[in-house]
Order: structure tokens, then C-alpha cells, then sequence
């Protein structure tokens, strides 16, 4: 193997420029000639590929986003768009990828692989946590301290005006970041997917809360089978009159901005296993850690195995979000 190549793809994670850097310079260290593709799968398919030096990444560890950019890319879900693909890589006589991003950009790598028989390292870079083969995913940690920031600050309000707030965090259909920031926010309850939502349960904990007035913080992970948090919220101003609250979605907040130490070192350690597995002929695998250690899982696997939370966080919430 002489040439590899890195891109980054779906939504962006803080860390992700942490481990371009580290693919970049395990690289060169190795002797390979390394390539960014930029845009993605789009930039594969129309050639926006350029060699990366040492300087190429200087000083991008402490930024969040990636620059390598991101974008959708439908064409290449067709047997043509691969095809292309394919052919721009070949210009390059390049002999390996690394994937960075989430498990829409591993299903596509997974395809492209078995297609063409082109050695790839996915590489888990996404806010969610939602990814099978890892302890934890680059951006997870950074997302998870983003939102609960904000959290702590709208306690603040909830509690000078006695309301009940409706917080939003991202995960798609997951409560990675819910839980977590529940339990670290003092919530009185979190509503996640994974979990039949208490309506019943909501609709009582708010009455006791307007008796007493005492403020109230309900995290709501976007996914959840009641929907999101507007409409969460307005079935419970139907059942409890009187309710004075406040809805706040916290979106893309949590997925910008500086990564924190642990998702550099995350995304560092998984960067270098990356090139390490592709000269050690690993292919069509994730690099992930576990247990501090770097290990490979079939892109398959990583895609369809579920990665449940800790159903003793979620039992901890229920008991430190009581009011009894």
C-alpha cells in the first residue's frame, strides 16, 4: 500500500479535524502518500481530491467542523455514481480510504468496498453515540458538555419563573446524549426512544410541580415515539391547565464548536488505527475503542448491531428525577 485516502462524510462531529489530522500523519510516518477528498462522496465522484502534507493539518486539532467538508450525495447510492467513484480513485492509484463518519457513511463504504474490492477503515465520527463497535463515538463527549451548558443555564430561568422547560437535544433515535444530560441537568424526567414514554407519569410529576412551584426540566431526545418536544409539551398543556412553560430545541449547537480533550484523544487513537489496520490488511472494518483499546468490527455489524444504553443510567434518572 502507497496511497491512501481520507474523507469525512453526514453530519459534522467535534473531533473530526483530530482524526484527519491523525490519518494525515500516521501517513507520512508510514511512508504513504495521502489524499483529502473533499465533499465527501460528492468530492469522490467528481474528483475534488488533493494531496495532504504535514502542514496540510497544522494547527486544525482545536477546531470543530471538518475541512475536508461535508455533503449529501444520492448519486452515489447508484450502481453509476460508485462507478465513477471508483475511476477517480483510480487516477490517484490509490489503495485504501478511511471513512470518517457515522452509519449512513459506513452503509455506502460498505457497498463501494464489496464493489470493488477497496480496502476501507471506517472511522466512528458522530454526535449520537449510536454506533455498534465503540465505547464511544468523535463528537459524543464535546456534544454531551455543549448541551448540558445549556441546560445548567436554563435551569437559571426555570427556577426564577417556577416553569416547566422542554429541552430537545439531538441523537436522532437514540438517548445517548438525553440520559446522560438528564442525569447531569437534574432533570425530573428524560423521555428517550428507547423507552415507552410515561405520559400518564409526565402529566402527574408537572401537577406536582404547579402546587408546589417548583421548576421543572424535561429532556426530550428527538426520536421519541410521542414526538419532539413541542408537541410533548402541548399534550401535557392539555392535561394540566394552568402550566406556565417553555420549549427549547438546542439543535446544531451541540454539534459545533471546539472539541474537548477527550474527543481529540478519541479521534487521535482512531485516526492512527485507521492506517495501522489498512497496512496490517484489515478491510471493510470500523476502527473503534473499547476498553481503551483499538478494535475492528465489520462495517456490517457496526451498521446493524443495536448499542443499547445502560439500562442502569436510565433506572438511575428514575430515581434521582423523583419528587416524592
Amino acid at each position: 500500500m502507497k496511497n491512501i485516502a481520507v474523507f469525512t462524510s453526514g453530519g459534522d462531529a467535534p473531533g473530526m479535524n483530530a482524526a484527519i489530522r491523525a490519518v494525515v500523519r500516521t501517513g507520512l510516518f508510514n511512508g504513504l502518500k495521502v489524499y483529502g477528498i473533499y465533499r465527501g462522496y460528492d468530492g469522490m465522484i467528481s474528483g475534488d481530491i488533493k494531496v495532504m502534507n504535514s502542514q496540510s493539518v497544522s494547527n486544525i486539532i482545536q477546531s470543530g467542523g471538518t475541512i475536508l467538508k461535508s455533503a449529501r450525495c444520492p448519486e452515489f447510492r447508484t450502481p453509476a455514481g460508485r462507478k465513477k467513484a471508483y475511476e477517480q480513485l483510480l487516477k490517484y492509484n490509490i489503495d485504501g480510504v478511511v471513512a470518517i463518519g457515522g452509519d449512513g457513511t459506513f452503509t455506502g463504504a460498505k457497498i463501494f468496498a464489496e464493489e470493488y474490492d477497496m480496502p476501507i477503515i471506517g472511522v466512528p465520527g458522530t454526535i449520537d453515540n449510536d454506533i455498534y463497535g465503540t465505547d464511544q463515538t468523535i463528537g459524543y463527549d464535546t456534544a454531551v458538555n455543549t448541551a448540558l451548558e445549556a441546560i445548567d443555564r436554563i435551569r437559571d430561568t426555570a427556577d426564577s419563573h417556577d416553569r416547566v422547560f422542554f429541552i430537545e437535544v439531538m441523537g436522532r433515535d437514540s438517548g445517548y446524549i438525553a440520559v446522560p444530560c438528564g442525569i447531569g441537568g437534574g432533570a425530573e424526567m428524560i423521555i428517550i426512544p428507547e423507552t415507552k414514554t410515561n405520559l400518564e407519569g409526565l402529566y402527574d410529576l408537572v401537577r406536582t410541580g404547579k402546587k408546589s412551584k417548583r421548576s421543572f426540566i424535561v429532556i426530550v431526545a428527538e426520536g421519541d415515539e410521542e414526538g419532539s418536544a413541542f408537541e410533548i409539551a402541548k399534550k401535557v398543556e392539555n392535561k394540566v391547565k394552568g402550566m406556565k412553560h417553555k420549549v427549547t430545541i438546542l439543535g446544531h449547537i451541540q454539534r459545533g464548536g471546539r472539541p474537548l480533550m477527550w474527543d481529540r484523544l478519541l479521534a487521535s487513537q482512531m485516526g492512527v488505527g485507521a492506517v495501522e489496520g489498512l497496512l496490517y490488511g484489515e478491510r471493510n472494518k470500523m476502527a473503534g475503542v473499547i476498553s481503551g483499546r483499538v478494535c475492528f468490527t465489520p462495517l456490517e455489524e457496526a451498521i446493524t448491531k443495536s448499542k443499547p444504553i445502560n439500562p442502569n443510567l436510565i433506572r438511575m434518572s428514575e430515581i434521582l428525577g423523583a419528587t416524592k
